[in-house]
């Protein structure tokens, strides 16, 4: 399965949420078009089946700070339709890929703030419910509009990482950018692939699980492989932890 996932580069430490689903975060990333949506939904279907409740979350939804005044900024001073793009129906999304110094240091200090949110958030939602939380898009996705390529940019990025909550399994879909934009039409290919550049280096920032450009039904396997690949490590360090207990108490 080594061909279809790809996780390096990970400097953080996976937690065991009850070794399957007790307060699992899991969290989908990745440019516009990569298949996000549909793969959440096979995931979700996934564990539902192996009856584990569902938590799903939306970054901008449920995380981000000020959402309806961030979208009316982009509609009225950068002129974007907001609209989401389908082949039969093309968008002129202008947003994210306007990089404007302004707009980077305003975008920086917003994401200060979505990464504090989003801490929050996860701190409630696993203090009340019992099961898995799933992300459509994370802090990850908001740093990949970053400036990368610029060192300040990076520690930037870093500070917010550590602030951000660590998902158990963060995935990163990958996605060819002409086949992604064909998908749904809303930026200018040059953003695409510069877009797709920034996730790559925060996958090795981050240490997220690389999920390659394939075809549907072997993304979901890809999927569910790495799923079942931490739940073998979390139950083997449960196991081991177990057995220190047991042997601890009759020293």
């Amino acid at each position: 399965m080594n061909d279809l996932i790809t996780n390096e580069g990970s400097n953080h430490v996976v937690s065991c949420a009850d070794s399957y689903g007790n307060g699992l975060l899991i969290s989908f990333s990745g440019i516009d078009g990569a298949g996000k949506s549909t793969q959440i939904e096979k995931l979700c279907d996934y564990l539902s089946s192996a009856g584990i409740p569902i938590l799903r979350l939306a970054f901008w939804d449920n995380v981000v700070a000020l959402p309806g005044l961030r979208a009316g900024f982009s509609h009225k001073f950068l002129n974007s339709d907001g609209n989401v793009g389908t082949p039969e129906k093309p968008a002129n999304r202008n947003d994210k890929n306007t990089q404007k110094w302004y707009l980077t240091i305003a975008r920086s200090i917003l994401f200060l703030t979505d990464a504090v949110n989003l801490r929050m958030v996860v701190r409630k939602a696993r203090s009340k419910f019992t099961g898995a939380i799933v992300f459509d898009r994370y802090i990850y996705d908001q740093l990949a509009t970053l400036p990368l390529h610029r060192v300040t940019a990076r520690a930037y990025a870093r500070l917010l990482l550590r602030i951000a909550p660590t998902p158990d399994i963060a995935y990163l879909l990958d996605a060819i950018p002409e086949a992604a934009r064909a998908r749904k039409p809303e930026y200018p290919l040059e953003f695409m692939h510069k877009y797709r550049r920034s996730y790559m280096q925060l996958r090795d920032m981050a240490g997220l699980a690389l999920i390659h450009p394939l075809a549907k039904d072997e993304v979901h396997l890809a999927i569910t492989s790495e799923l079942e690949r931490h739940r073998g490590s979390c139950t083997q360090l449960l196991d081991f932890q177990a057995e220190g207990s047991q042997k601890a108490m009759h020293v």
